[in-house]
């Protein structure tokens, strides 16, 4: 029977009645800390009984694999624990009759280094948040704790789970080192470490090219550059600057639709494959013109430019940035340019060949965005005969279209040798015989003017040699001024009409130089005595009813200026000099000789 059943008793002839207990008590073994522990702890193992009215019990302690007992009590402590108590325990437990548990395992190993791994990198910067975890195999009834080190200073920071959150506070820039140990009871595991760099954020800066000043029609491109921050590869992302809109993704960031484009940008880096991620740039502003630029060019010289002499274009552009600089000349083909980085260019000795009309224009970008050309600018050369002058019949410099015009090339030695150029609007140079005229000798007539004649006309020898410029102007309205086409020298008279095509001239006109009205007459004209350098300028009439002409430069050249060739100048001078040289000879001898007859 059990230990503890009641017993049966069988009397003859009545029935079997047994009152017996079923429950069997049987031992149950129960480790502290835990059935797999480390080399130096201390292991209890107890054995409790399950079941059963005894309330005292005997115990004995098995090892598998040996007969002998361990220890004969309920708790058996293994203090400290070595490789050789690794094995299988069983406990036997009764008063008179005895049972035995189920056999339990215990494990034994070295002991531990924990295992540090830290969440998202090793690499972070200032402002981020790092999470460290310090973690013991098997995880049982451990206390962690943390200590940081940097340079020679030590943290202790006594931390109770396995995780230790670094937020961003805490987080300055430097070399640290995080160092964690475990504890259960009274043993403790090695030291593991983990090294952490923290490097200032880096911030996006953004680069444009050509420039933030930028004109419709052009292409713009932004750069996001970053540096510093130990990162090999960045993934970069644009915004809209307020409404945080994504509008492109990539380092680079091309506008070809410039004239949509008129907001802030900023852009952003983000560690390709990591968590790290830069600073927001500076927003940039793109400033949008829709007026196409127009470079002004001048020259290094106030006058003619004197053979042997250096002469410097200067091609002047308000918006400087990034521009390449294209020059042209109306003796080559408007396409063909040369071009430079600077915005001059310099002729370092000018000969007769240089003498002629240039312009510059500037462009940048790919593909190039060009600005407008330039107005013309004459050099004229001068050191050399003035061999030909361009004659205009009617002689001024606005005419009505409709009208006939008469263009003549006139030489001292009334050569026939002459062609009368045209440059016009379109940028083009041709010659009166090309069809815009008719040719006669050295005349050129052209029989009906329109506004497409309006241009530059100039004489040219088939040696290179060129007239002064004449600028023309064909208006097709009603009024024009009648003003000269050549300068006017100082001190002489000079007398502006206005001249209306419709109705008689007689009407009151006001007359304007550079913008602002100066004079107001019924006959129409207007006329200065002895005009003077402060009378040179722009200059324009006006009829009622707001009928107005075209503008026309007024040139004013110094009372000194003269017209005589100077091969004619340079021949007098050498004449005069030959018979100075004769009257000092025939001086000589005749002294000479006036000596010698007084000697005798």
């Amino acid at each position: 029977m059990y230990e503890g059943a009641d017993s049966c008793m069988r009397p003859q002839h009545t029935t079997l009645f047994c009152y017996c207990s079923t429950e069997r008590p049987k031992p149950v073994v129960s480790i502290d800390p835990d059935t797999h522990v480390f080399v130096g702890e201390t292991v209890t193992l107890r054995c409790t009984k399950m079941g059963g009215s005894v309330s005292w019990w005997w115990y004995s302690w098995k090892k598998e694999g040996s007969d002998s007992v361990v220890s004969d009590a309920q708790v058996y402590i293994i203090s400290p624990v070595t490789e050789s108590h690794a094995g299988k325990y069983t406990c036997t437990g009764g008063s008179h009759n005895f049972y035995t548990s189920d056999a339990v395992t215990l494990t034994v190993s070295d002991k531990p280094k924990p295992t540090v791994s830290m969440s998202p990198q090793s690499s972070v910067y200032t402002g981020d948040t790092v999470t460290l975890s310090c973690e013991v195999q098997p995880s049982v009834r451990w206390t962690f704790y943390w200590y940081r080190k940097h340079a020679q200073v030590t943290d202790w920071i006594s931390v109770y789970k396995y995780t230790k959150t670094i937020n961003q506070k805490e987080i300055h820039v430097g070399i640290f080192k995080y160092v964690c140990y475990a504890q259960r009871g009274n043993f403790y595991t090695y030291y593991s470490d983990v090294e952490i760099t923290v490097t200032e954020r880096p911030t996006a800066v953004v680069s444009i090219e050509p420039d933030p000043q930028v004109f419709v029609g052009e292409t713009v491109t932004l750069t996001c550059n970053i540096d510093g921050g130990g990162v090999t590869t960045w993934q970069y992302s644009w915004n809209e600057e307020g409404s945080y809109r994504h509008v492109h993704s990539g380092q680079v960031f091309t506008i070809s639709d410039i004239e949509s484009h008129r907001d802030k940008y900023t852009c952003r880096g983000t560690e390709d494959g990591g968590s790290r991620y830069s600073h927001t740039s500076d927003a940039v502003t793109l400033t949008v013109s829709a007026v196409k630029p127009k470079p002004e060019l001048t020259s290094s010289l106030q006058g003619d430019a004197l053979i042997g002499n250096p002469v410097t274009l200067y091609c002047k552009l308000e918006q400087s940035a990034g521009w390449r600089f294209y020059w042209s000349k109306h003796t080559q083909n408007p396409e063909s340019e040369t071009s430079t980085e600077t915005s001059s260019t310099t002729i370092s000795s000018v000969t007769p060949s240089d003498g002629g009309q240039y312009w510059c224009r500037a462009g940048r970008g790919n593909p190039v965005y060009y600005t407008h050309y330039s107005d013309a600018l004459w050099v004229k050369v001068t050191g050399v005969p003035s061999l030909v002058s361009l004659i205009i019949s009617p002689s001024r410099s606005q005419h009505f279209s409709g009208h006939s015009l008469s263009l003549s090339c006139e030489d001292q030695s009334h050569s026939t040798a002459w062609t009368v150029l045209q440059y016009t609007q379109n940028r083009s140079v041709s010659d009166c015989s090309s069809g815009w005229g008719s040719v006669t000798g050295s005349t050129c007539t052209i029989s009906s003017l329109s506004t497409s004649h309006t241009g530059v006309y100039w004489c040219q020898s088939e040696s290179g040699g060129i007239s002064n410029p004449v600028n023309i102007t064909v208006h097709d309205g009603d009024v024009i001024l009648d003003s000269p086409v050549h300068p006017v020298t100082e001190g002489d008279s000079l007398t502006l009409r206005c001249l209306c095509s419709q109705t008689p001239s007689n009407l009151t006109a006001s007359f304007y130089k550079d913008g602002s009205s100066f004079q107001t007459q019924t006959t129409g004209q207007i006329t200065i005595p002895a005009v003077s350098k402060s009378d040179e300028g722009l200059y324009y009439c006006k009829y009622p009813e707001s009928r107005e002409s075209p503008h026309s430069w007024i040139s004013v050249r110094g009372s000194g200026s003269s017209d005589v060739p100077v091969g004619l100048i340079v021949g007098l001078c050498l004449t005069l000099l030959f018979i100075i040289l004769l009257i000092l000879f025939w001086s000589f001898k005749k002294n000479k000789g006036l000596k010698a007859d007084s000697f005798l």
